[in-house]
């Protein structure tokens, strides 16, 4: 079987490549050239090593397409964007999958700690979580379909952090002390450094609750809720961003427990354990990438999912992703409206 692995010159997908070529698949790394070469660099040093072919393809313009507009955007719009989820679904595991299968490959892989099952009876790609939880990726792949799941193998899947490394280093590879990837690849500092010039703003009010006004804002775009630094206001206590108010284009601020909710509403709902859902269901969701799953009910209306939590929780932010699970399994996934 023809396997493209889709390198980065990290450990994670060198030792995916690794695993894969001495189960004897016919493997070769690809890269992704979508912001920065320097990947293809390291990725083609990592492929040497591997002594696996090596190719390089430019998506430059269809990851500013679908990832950078997309993040300047939502930022726009007042709300916070998800973009590796965004990356996951149409680049990766879309125009790079398909790139891989128009050239011959039988499937493609990567070093996401995820596991993928086939259920029989229903006739269903799963989506679980990876063995190591503190490392596990499934929140960043909710958005995958069935013909992108069936196309793919995580081969450290069933593996911690730990073992992988650990793997490396039995081979003397200079990989295995290789940093971890940074969550967003084209940010290397501040995010709004990054939108400076890409978007429009313009300052605006700051206010409570209560409509009284605190100050002024410097834009929208460079405020998310939750945030307490950098907000310019003083002599009141601690104040938190509790909405950003693009209609009027005001930043409201309030104390910290006006940052608890109890419920939220999911758009552009993707189901991946069940092709539908007609009924309310108990799951566990999670807010955000490092947020605990925590209980709640989910109840479809219409082509929206409601969420209504056991516990109030803490900075309900709109823009950003919501995941669904069923014990290991992830049901699916949503944008916080």
């Amino acid at each position: 079987m023809k396997v493209a692995v889709l390198m980065s010159g990290g450990v994670d997908s060198f030792v995916a490549a690794l695993l894969l070529k001495e189960q004897g698949y016919e493997v070769t790394g690809l890269t992704m050239i979508n912001w920065s070469s320097e990947v293809a660099v390291q990725a083609a040093s990592a492929a040497a090593v591997l002594n696996i072919p090596h190719i390089i393809v430019d998506l430059h313009e269809q990851f500013r397409e679908k990832v950078i507009d997309y993040f300047v955007a939502v930022y726009e719009q007042g709300s916070t964007p998800n973009p590796c989820v965004v990356c996951n679904r149409f680049i990766k595991f879309g125009s790079l999958l398909d790139y891989a299968l128009d050239l011959g490959f039988d499937m493609v892989a990567t070093g996401h700690y995820a596991r993928i099952e086939y259920d029989d009876t229903r006739k269903r790609y799963l989506l679980k979580k990876g063995k190591d939880l503190s490392k596990d990726q499934s929140y960043f792949l909710y958005g995958l379909n069935q013909k992108q799941l069936s196309y793919t193998l995580f081969p450290l899947g069933e593996l911690t952090k730990q073992e992988v490394r650990s793997m490396a280093r039995e081979r003397n590879l200079e990989v295995a002390e290789s940093k971890d990837s940074q969550e967003i690849c084209f940010i290397t500092g501040d995010y709004r450094d990054f939108l400076q010039g890409k978007l429009q703003f313009k300052p605006g009010q700051v206010v409570d609750l209560q409509g009284n006004i605190l100050g002024e804002h410097r834009g929208l775009p460079f405020y998310t809720v939750g945030q307490r630094k950098g907000l310019g206001i003083s002599g009141r206590g601690p104040l938190y961003v509790v909405a950003l108010d693009s209609e009027n284009n005001r930043l409201v601020l309030d104390k910290l427990e006006h940052l608890y909710e109890t419920s939220l509403t999911a758009v552009n709902n993707n189901l991946i354990y069940y092709e539908k859902l007609d009924y309310p269901l108990k799951v566990e969701a999670r807010i955000r990438y490092r947020a605990p799953n925590t209980p709640a009910l989910l109840t479809p209306q219409g082509d929206k999912l409601l969420l209504e939590f056991d516990n109030p929780q803490r900075a309900i932010t709109p823009g950003q992703s919501v995941v669904y699970y069923l014990g290991d399994y992830v049901l699916g996934g949503g944008t916080i409206q």
